[in-house]
């Protein structure tokens, strides 16, 4: 023992013994237990001193330093420094250590499973208990009378109905869980794992049961996507980092709608219309597809939320899907159910089959490509083959909005809602480079929402639960809110970052340009919970005008506001071949034709009604070019069209004075507090004024052309409206 001593330690300065190997004072100390196993460490030093160890012999008056036994256990042992040293005590041989009392556990399995506790049920059961006030608030419902066993048992019999292949009828075998952790707790009853088994013929579905991680809470949700999916990392803010795969935005091309007796009829077919057709059969198929490949997989996800924040229009939706990622995204953007709305949460309104993972059939008919998004409306559910790209299922339930709230007269928008300290409400409508963003982000002002809203009889109410904003270029300096909302239970979708320190470089395209996060509308400071508000005031819409004819402001009447609302008009900066740069003019009907499922004027005619009912005034705001197209002339600036929108909010701008201007017969102010008067009327800031009416009667034109395909539709018995609305555009 001296020379294996020896090798690996040498006599230090202060009595210390240094090491030639890494690992030598370890090797020599357990080397020297390990073959005197009776000799116990003794004294240590503090800070550099020697330690010696100390034989108890087992005859009669052996002890430490001449100590009887006695004494020497019951001796108090001080270290060179002069504090007590813990005393360990032998009870049968077993060295037990008194500072703390052990742990209420035998095995590591049930040391894991004390560290996490089941939360008790949150409703009240109703037995129709008159003793139980509270019981009488909460809706009635077939599972409010039923014990947590009985609601266990049919919430697992709904998903495995939703789950149900159309050619067996029936559902799959369900348990709730994850069934990694199988081997860790092998008794599926201590976790009140409860079993729905229906029988349904031979076939592999039958043998296995599908585990159900359902509703998972965004922590449960980060270890599943980081153990389990390949590309996700917590990043240095916390936020979740993911791929979406080869595609990283939407595939519009790829999206059907099912053509049957009722959406004949109903919905907007045709030229211009973002409804690609499909029959129903070719639904079946790919809906079999999807389901066959969910119930083939060990676990799947599935999110019963909602949307519609108005509690007397909220839809319930359910979403099946295979990867945390999308679990957590649509826990992000749907409202969340509380735990008393989950138990009474029943049979969904609509359901996603998201299966993005596995592709289409390319020979099934209708399908050109290997990605499919089908919408049945009649059947009240989303199928997704081929594309893992999360918005789909975001701008899916949108599309559904579009046709389900305006059959209960309620108007779906695409556009931000924001509202003032007296309760004015402000809708923004936009396309992608207009400052909706920015202009309905105010800190003076509560945002209900950023995206998706209702106008009903109610007033405006947002559709979702969270906000998707996009991340390229993001800074703190341009975007504080959206940066200090990426943190833990946000998802960023396709960034890049630092290998070792997980910093996000929002600059970087690598993946793609369409870099996005979705969070949580509470990481918002000033957001309004609940998300929603009485009837807007103002209906703003918002174009980024590269030809610079537009004025920066103009007040419309109702039929301005349907041609231009119709319209969705911008302009984007396009390069050419040559490498001149020019506009490109924009037009997207409602400011969210890929979205809508109606004809664009059914839409206008409501909110013009709306407007008309409850008093809203309608603007056109231009935040693009002034004094010449761009290249030409400037964009306005920021502060100016915040002060417009600042006199708009506050009502000012009502009480000025009005001029029309040519072509477009847009009323524009004369003067705005803050706002230099020249600018206001864009023909001022143009010096080539024949190019400038050049200019203004091209883009009338090209508004024109563009509502050709609206032209022919005709709204009401008489078409009075229609006409109304056509003698609002450009007039040359």
């Amino acid at each position: 023992m001296t020379e294996r001593r020896d090798y690996y330690y040498k006599r230090g300065k202060r009595g210390a013994f240094s090491s030639p190997h890494p690992l030598g004072h370890l090797f020599y100390f357990y080397s020297f237990v390990h073959q005197h196993p009776p000799l116990l460490l003794s004294r240590m030093a503090e800070s550099g001193g020697d330690f010696s160890f100390t034989k108890r012999e087992n005859g009669p008056g052996a002890g430490a330093a001449g100590m009887s036994g006695s004494s020497a256990q019951n001796a108090t042992v001080v270290s060179r420094s002069g504090l007590p040293r813990i005393q360990t005590h032998a009870k049968n041989g077993i060295c037990h250590d008194d500072s703390a009392a052990p742990v209420k556990a035998q095995t590591i399995d049930e040391l894991h499973s004390l560290q996490k506790k089941k939360s008790a049920p949150t409703t009240p059961i109703n037995n129709n208990n008159k003793d139980n006030p509270s019981s009488s608030s909460l809706p009635s419902s077939p599972f409010s009378a039923l014990s947590e066993e009985e609601r266990q048992k049919l919430q697992l019999q709904s998903i495995s109905a939703s789950l149900a292949s159309l050619t067996r009828e029936t559902g799959p075998k369900l348990v709730k869980g994850d069934p990694a952790k199988k081997s860790e707790t092998p008794k599926v009853a201590h976790h009140h794992h409860d079993h729905f088994a229906p029988a349904f013929g031979v076939s592999d579905s039958a043998l296995k049961f599908t585990h159900v991680l359902y509703n998972l809470s965004p922590s449960e949700l980060y270890e599943q996507a980081i153990k389990y999916e390949h590309g996700s990392f917590v990043t240095s803010s916390g936020a979740l980092a993911t791929l979406s795969g080869a595609k990283t935005g939407r595939s519009p091309r790829d999206k059907r709608v099912v053509k049957d007796e009722t959406t004949t009829d109903e919905l907007w077919w045709g030229k211009g219309s973002p409804n690609i057709e499909m029959d129903e059969h070719t639904f079946l198929v790919n809906r079999e597809r999807a389901v066959d490949y969910l119930n083939s997989l060990d676990k799947v996800f599935v999110n019963d939320q909602f949307l519609n924040w108005d509690p007397e229009n909220k839809i319930k939706v359910r979403i099946v899907s295979a990867r945390a990622y999308h679990s957590l995204f649509m826990n992000n953007m749907c409202i969340r159910p509380t735990p008393e709305e989950l138990e009474e949460f029943g049979t969904p309104d609509f359901t996603i089959y998201n299966a993005g993972q596995f592709p289409c059939n390319r020979y099934t008919h209708y399908m050109t490509s290997s990605t499919s998004i089908d919408l049945n409306l009649s059947r009240r559910e989303m199928v997704i083959l081929g594309t893992q790209y999360a918005g789909e299922m975001k701008k899916g339930l949108f599309s559904v909005m579009h046709y389900l709230m305006p059959k209960r007269q309620i108007l779906s928008l695409h556009s931000g809602c924001n509202m003032g300290k007296d309760g004015d409400v402000a809708l923004f409508f936009g396309l992608s480079g207009t400052g909706k963003t920015t202009l309905s982000t105010d800190h003076n002002r509560l945002l209900i929402g950023d995206d998706e809203h209702c106008w009903s009889d109610n007033g405006v109410s947002n559709i979702e639960g969270g906000c998707y904003a996009k991340c390229i270029d993001l800074s703190r300096e341009k975007e504080p809110d959206i940066w200090n909302a990426i943190k833990f239970g946000t998802v960023l979708e396709n960034v890049v970052f630092e290998e070792h320190t997980r910093e996000v470089d929002y600059t970087d395209k690598s993946v793609t340009e369409n870099t996005r996060a979705s969070y949580p509308i509470e990481y918002i400071p000033n957001a309004k919970i609940p998300c929603v508000g009485p009837h807007p005031k103002n209906v703003i819409l918002l174009a980024c005008d590269a030809f610079g004819v537009l004025p920066p402001v103009s007040k419309l009447n109702l039929a301005q506001t349907m041609y231009h609302f119709i319209s969705g008009y911008t302009a984007l900066v396009a390069g050419t071949e040559d490498g001149i740069k020019e506009p490109q003019a924009t037009f997207s009907a409602c400011f969210g034709a890929a979205f809508i499922m109606l004809h664009p004027t059914k839409y206008a005619a409501m909110l013009a009604e709306k407007m008309q009912k409850y008093g809203a005034t309608g603007w056109l705001v231009n935040t693009g070019w002034s004094g010449g197209r761009y290249g030409v002339g400037n964009r306005i600036k920021l502060p100016y069209t915040r002060k417009i929108i600042d006199a708009i909010h506050s009502g000012s701008l009502l009480n000025v004075n009005y001029k029309k201007t040519e072509v477009f017969g847009l009323e524009i102010p004369t003067e705005i507090e803050g706002v230099p008067s020249e600018i206001l009327d864009p023909v001022n800031t143009w010096k080539d004024k024949d190019a400038y009416k050049e200019t203004l009667l091209k883009l009338g034109g090209l508004f024109k052309k563009n509502f050709e395909v609206f032209a022919s539709y005709t709204i009401g018995k008489d078409g009075k409206l229609t006409e109304e609305i056509l003698a609002a555009g450009p007039n040359f």
